[in-house]
């Protein structure tokens, strides 16, 4: 079985348009949007990011099933009041899990958290026990700068900021995907943000206490780790030259990665350093990466070959990335 877990919903236009009268109003307007079965089914039928649609793209490349999420960058956790996020948060998470019940053999629900900037993570507790109870969601997504870029940025990963999160997490035997939500600097665009904000997250946690003060806990650091596995060597020699007991790769396979990368080059890079055992298949199709290489015709988020073609994988690898990490981390029963 090929399980994506880096993926994101495709939505109604008709969310969009609540999320503008969200904003318009700035969050006077209560309530959640209501989207009917006919809408939700629409969507996922309709052509999508320059190829065919959501459910078709999945056949052509052969994906079996998808865990699903909000689209992060649609997320507006820098907006004020509160309120607005709250809203479009729980219309998301609502959405999320209805595609899942119509798709019950291809989607799986991931949910979000309506964090905002400047707010304790403990405003999101509530949200994140009713995608547990309510929503049967398997995961959640977690981003590290609710700012955005705009005000100050919280506390690091590493800090106890965060262990209201990691406590429900853990309670709840569920995963973290770090992902970075939205960007409003002048400097760089959201596909920057993730990456950046990846790097961050993953030097924060290992140079932290998180893992001695939650060992059971489950964090995945999307878009193949962000920067550091391709920048190891500077970390490597950090630690050498802090005398610490436990070299850089050592502490990074603490952690999860999805393989949301689109070159072989880069997909071999972090099975090398992070391992096999701590990679699972992700490609976030149909999103960013859903281009055709003017060079063969081929998408480039299809990166089910370019794994499946690494030659330093052995077949047990290959069955570990693609399903069997998912299945444990995820605690599917598919």
């Amino acid at each position: 079985m090929i399980i994506d877990i880096h993926a994101h919903f495709t939505a109604p236009e008709k969310l969009f348009a609540y999320k503008a009268n969200l904003l318009a109003s700035r969050g006077r307007s209560r309530g959640v949007v209501k989207l009917s079965d006919d809408e939700i089914t629409a969507a996922l039928n309709k052509p999508v990011h320059g190829g065919t649609s959501h459910l078709a793209q999945l056949d052509e490349v052969g994906t079996d099933v998808q865990i699903i999420s909000p689209r992060p960058y649609q997320l507006m956790h820098s907006e004020k009041p509160e309120q607005v996020v709250h809203n479009f948060t729980q219309s998301c998470n609502n959405l999320t899990a209805r595609q899942c019940e119509l798709f019950p053999d291809k989607f799986v629900g991931m949910g979000s958290l309506p964090q905002n900037m400047g707010v304790s993570p403990t405003n999101s507790i509530e949200e994140l026990e009713r995608c547990v109870k309510e929503l049967n969601m398997k995961g959640i997504l977690l981003n590290p700068d609710p700012s955005e870029g705009l005000g100050e940025a919280p506390p690091g990963l590493g800090d106890e900021y965060w262990y209201p999160i990691y406590e429900k997490l853990v309670e709840y035997d569920m995963p973290a995907l770090i992902h970075a939500a939205g960007c409003r600097s002048h400097r760089h665009d959201y596909t920057l943000n993730f990456i950046i904000e990846e790097s961050i997250a993953i030097v924060n946690v290992l140079d932290s206490r998180v893992f001695e003060d939650f060992p059971a806990l489950k964090l995945i650091i999307c878009h193949g780790g962000g920067a550091i596995p391709y920048q190891i060597g500077r970390f490597r020699a950090g630690r050498i030259k802090r005398g610490s007991k436990i070299p850089f790769e050592e502490s990074l396979r603490q952690l999860y990665f999805d393989t949301a990368l689109y070159t072989q080059d880069a997909l071999a890079m972090l099975f090398r350093w992070a391992g096999p055992d701590r990679c699972m298949f992700g490609t976030e199709r149909p999103g960013a990466g859903t281009a055709k290489d003017p060079e063969t015709g081929t998408w480039i988020d299809d990166t089910r070959p370019m794994i499946e073609g690494i030659e330093s994988l052995s077949d047990g690898d290959k069955k570990m990335i693609f399903e069997d990490n998912a299945r444990q981390v995820f605690n599917l029963d598919i």
